[in-house]
Order: C-alpha cells, then sequence, then structure tokens
C-alpha cells in the first residue's frame, strides 16, 4: 500500500529524528550497512618518530596502507604517570583511570604489603594464578563490550596478547575469548572469566606448541646493517642475535619481549580471522590484538637501536599478514582495522658511565625504613609507613587512627621529608592531587589516579637515577637490569582505516579518551557507558 505523500514525509522527518537523537549512530560510514569486523591492533612503545624514520624500508601493506588511506593521529595524549596497561584501558572505555578503575600494571595490596595485579579480584592477593586476573575490576563498559550488545550478543568478540591483563582489557565483560601466552611454558592461556577456546588455540596448546619450537628460533637482523637508517658506523659493524635456549629460565619471558613474539600473536590472529571466518555474518565480529615495540632489555648492549629498528620492520611484515587476512574474508568495505600505539617503560638501561651522565641509586626499601624512624620520632613506635609501589608510599591510616594522628597532617610531614632526600624531584600528597594541586598540569594527573588503589604521598625520582629494589621481586642479573628513570611525554599516534573514514593526517595533541567514541561512531554504535569526549571530527 502506497502512502499519502505528506504520511510520508513526516514519518520520514520522524526517522531522521529519531537517529539524529542517538549518538552512537551520528556517523555515515559510507556504506549500507555496519561495518562486519573491527580489528583492533595496540601497540605497546610505537612511537610515530620510528614510523617517519623507518617508512620508506616498509612494505605496501603494513603501516603504509594505513598512513595511505586511513586517518592518521600522530599525538594522542594519555596524560601523566601512565602505563600500557592503563592507556589501553583508557583507549577501550574513552574514560580516565578515575573512573574506568585501573590505573595501572600492578597495584599496591594492603593486605599483603605486596604489589598484586590491577585486576586481581578482591581476597585473592594472598596466592593467585594469572588466570585469576577478571574484567569486573574493570568499572565501565569498553568499545568490545558495545560491539556485542549492538548485536544482542550475536556477534562475537576476541583478543590475543602476551600479557594476561591486556587480553582481559581488549575482549572487555562481554567478549568470548581472550587469551595469553603463558610466563613458564609458553602455552595459550585464557582467565577464567571466558569460555570459549577457538581451535586453532587448541591446535597451538596441543600440537604447535611454542616449547617444541623454541630451542630452534633466533632473532637476528632481517636486513643488511647498513639499510638500517640514522645508526652511527659502528652499530653497522657487529649484528645482533638473540636466543631462547631451554637452560634460560626467563626463556618464554624474552621471547615475548621479542618480535617473534609478536610474529606468533600475528600468526595466531590470522588463523582466528579465518577459521572463525570472522566478518562473514551481517553481524559485527571483533578481534583485538596486542604487540610490543618497547626496547629489548634482554641483551648485553644498552644501545639498542639495531634491535628497535628490526622489531618496527618485521612488525610492519606481520601486520601486512592480518590485513591480507580480512582481504581474503570480510574485506575492506566492510571491515575497520585500528592501531593504537600505547606508551612504553619510561625507564631503560644505564648509559656506559663514560658518558659522565649524572646518575645516583633510589632505593625504595632504605626510603621506607628512614620515613619509618623519621615518623616514629615524631609519633612514637609503629610501622607508620608500609610499603612503597609505583611512585607512592603508602602510610598505615589504622595506626594513625589508634593514635589519634590526623592523616592529612601525617601525608604533609611524609611528603616534606621526602623532598629532602636524595633523588626525590617532588613529593605530592593524595590530598593535593584530588584537588589538583599537585604537578604541572594538575586536572591531568588527578584523572590519572584510581583513589582507591592510589597510595598517601607520590614521589617523582630524578631522571638517570636507577631503582634498586625490583617491585616485582625478580632477582638482578645481566638480562634484567636495574630500571633508570627517564621522564617523556605519554603521547603515541593512532591509525584507523575503514568504510567512510576519509584518508587525513591530524598533527595536533588528541585526548586519548575521544578514540573510543571515535571509533564507535565509525562502528556506528553507541559509545562506551563512561566515555564522555565528542568523536574526533575531520
Amino acid at each position: 500500500m502506497r502512502l499519502p505523500s505528506q504520511v510520508s514525509t513526516r514519518l520520514a522527518a520522524a526517522l531522521v529524528a529519531s537517529f539524529a537523537t542517538l549518538g552512537s549512530l551520528a556517523a555515515d560510514t559510507g556504506a549500507g550497512h555496519r561495518p562486519r569486523l573491527v580489528v583492533g591492533i595496540f601497540i605497546e612503545g610505537l612511537s610515530q618518530d620510528y614510523i617517519d624514520l623507518l617508512r620508506p624500508g616498509f612494505g605496501p601493506d603494513g603501516f603504509n596502507r594505513l598512513l595511505d588511506n586511513g586517518l592518521v593521529m600522530e599525538s594522542v595524549d594519555y596524560g601523566p604517570g601512565i602505563d600500557a596497561t592503563a592507556a589501553t584501558a583508557i583507549l577501550v572505555t574513552g574514560a580516565s583511570p578515575s573512573v574506568n578503575g585501573v590505573p595501572s600494571e600492578r597495584i599496591w595490596s594492603p593486605s599483603t604489603l605486596t604489589d598484586v595485579p590491577s585486576l586481581l579480584p578482591a581476597g585473592k592477593e594472598g596466592s593467585y594464578s594469572l588466570t585469576d586476573v577478571t574484567p569486573a575490576r574493570l568499572l565501565v563498559s569498553t568499545l568490545s563490550d558495545e560491539v556485542r550488545i549492538a548485536d544482542g550478543g550475536i556477534g562475537t568478540v576476541h583478543s590475543l596478547s602476551s600479557d594476561p591483563q591486556t587480553a582481559v582489557i581488549l575482549s572487555g565483560h562481554a567478549g568470548n575469548s581472550a587469551f595469553f601466552i603463558s610466563d613458564t611454558d609458553g602455552r595459550w592461556l585464557s582467565p577464567s572469566h571466558y569460555r570459549e577456546t577457538p581451535a586453532p588455540i587448541a591446535r597451538r596448546n596441543v600440537g604447535l606448541t611454542l616449547a617444541s619450537r623454541l630451542d630452534t628460533m633466533a632473532w637476528e637482523p632481517s636486513r643488511p646493517l647498513q639499510t638500517y637508517p640514522d645508526l652511527p658506523e659502528y652499530k653497522k659493524l657487529y649484528p645482533f642475535r638473540h636466543t631462547f635456549p631451554a637452560r634460560e629460565t626467563e626463556r618464554f619471558r624474552m621471547f615475548k619481549a621479542s618480535p617473534k613474539g609478536n610474529h606468533e600473536i600475528a600468526l595466531t590472529a590470522t588463523e582466528l580471522i579465518e577459521s572463525l571466518q570472522l566478518g562473514s555474518r551481517q553481524v559485527t565480529d571483533m578481534i583485538s590484538v596486542a604487540f610490543d615495540l618497547t626496547p629489548y632489555l634482554y641483551g648485553r648492549d644498552a644501545d639498542n637501536r639495531i634491535e628497535t629498528m628490526d622489531a618496527y620492520l618485521r612488525l610492519d611484515r606481520d601486520i601486512a599478514a592480518i590485513l591480507k587476512a580480512v582481504d581474503r574474508g570480510a574485506g575492506f568495505p566492510s571491515s575497520v582495522v585500528f592501531i593504537a600505539g600505547t606508551p612504553g617503560p619510561s625507564g631503560g638501561r644505564k648509559d656506559d658511565e663514560r658518558w659522565a651522565i649524572p646518575t645516583g641509586r633510589f632505593s625504595p626499601r632504605k626510603a621506607v625504613s628512614l620515613l619509618n624512624l623519621y615518623l616514629m620520632a615524631i609519633h612514637g613506635n609503629g610501622q607508620w609507613a608500609t610499603g612503597y609501589h609505583n611512585g607512592f608510599f603508602h602510610l598505615n591510616a589504622k595506626l594513625a587512627k589508634e593514635r589519634g594522628v590526623d592523616i592529612m597532617a601525617l601525608r604533609a610531614q611524609t611528603a616534606e621529608f621526602l623532598t629532602r632526600m636524595s633523588g626525590v624531584s617532588e613529593a605530592f600528597t593524595i590530598d593535593d592531587i584530588i584537588a589538583r594541586r599537585a604537578g604541572d598540569n594538575g586536572a591531568a594527573l588527578q584523572r590519572n589516579i584510581y583513589t582507591p588503589a592510589a597510595g598517601d604521598v607520590m614521589i617523582t625520582v630524578n631522571p638517570g637515577w636507577e631503582i634498586t629494589d625490583r617491585e616485582d621481586g625478580e632477582t638482578l642479573r645481566e638480562g634484567n637490569p636495574l630500571p633508570v628513570v627517564r621522564w617523556q611525554a605519554t603521547t603515541s599516534p593512532v591509525y584507523i582505516i575503514g568504510p567512510g573514514v576519509e584518508p587525513a593526517t591530524l598533527s595536533g595533541t588528541i585526548d586519548a579518551r575521544a578514540v573510543a567514541p571515535t571509533m564507535a561512531r565509525i562502528l556506528r554504535i553507541r559509545s562506551p557507558n563512561a566515555a564522555a569526549q565528542a568523536p574526533v571530527r575531520q
């Protein structure tokens, strides 16, 4: 039956108005349907400077494909004090740690006086496995959650990473599977929250195990040393070679920190895309993978520029393989791929003594002991300072209450004492941080602190200084060096390619919280529930 023209006009106007009210559907991707496949590639330590330097050496199908045909955000800002785990959570939730609940890879446990994974459930601190980590500690919805919700759970969501918590963050609360590579035997493991085990994962855990192949692997330069750009002549004389022998107790961690680990993840991702036929239905599937481009710290030379450049060149080929798997499946008219960099560790290995770079050693353990002696002289015997983690000193609030000591005054005394300690540049109380009175950008620092997991006084250590007490309890050895403080900006690039995304380069600084709503706009779904930033407009 044909409707009267006036009715048709009013109905069309009503439909247009109703869609306009849905911010999540505000984008026109230029296609007749929502994308059927989303591929998220998260890269710790990705630097736009290295991308620019090495771009002539990249092939046409990896990074260059996104740089030539996609939206390039050269400088996405995460704010101060952020590691890769917290940055990944910001990317997928569109919310800062103060809201999403993930301030860092590890947090302090008052019950055990040690640091534990930030996604570990309460009550597990004393004895836990990495398969215990759960998205329950991620307090808001994620982009992958919204992908599943948009299709009523018919679409699927999967993630792969070398790290369990990153895998959880990428799959979110509603994901089908999340897998990471074990530090002890190289198997693919899954946090118990997720129930599915895709066939390629099962096959690699049984017939194609990493342990059976690792002895034969070696990481060497993938091209002649003379072709690596901007290298001093002496670096072109001695090629590196890194192996992962069975006698090495850290062999799986070393493997995961190398491009060989990235390649294993990429191979598994392409198998998942093809064997699960992701993107083949009229719903949206999503797969997210996490790679590592941080400096390789298991070698003997503190100058690891060649290894870093080689890691970029190898990852370019791995990304090309993933994009070709997308081409063979859903194809790019129906797919969106985005690459997001996250900040790498701010430290590194100490420069050779011959360069006379000012340095020193800061021992958190000694600092806690000295702080306790100072506070005991004022307030009487007791363990007033309980520990140090991730820049924060933790005080004994229970003891302060029992002795009638004002906790804010105790924090102020602690900050004053610590600022006089060698190697400490600044000290801020949590009260100053909450009030946005700390640092050069108090608002940004406050956003990146999750108060329930924060300590009482935060310090910054002088750049160039070594932190002598490893918080993870590992023994010090040649391949496991002391972390060296280096101050640096926490910015990374983001690249997006897909239907309706016009090629463009945005060189200004972009708030990292805007990435999730931008992706939601492209996918025509609602944004994660804590994503308050507006999408990036081209």
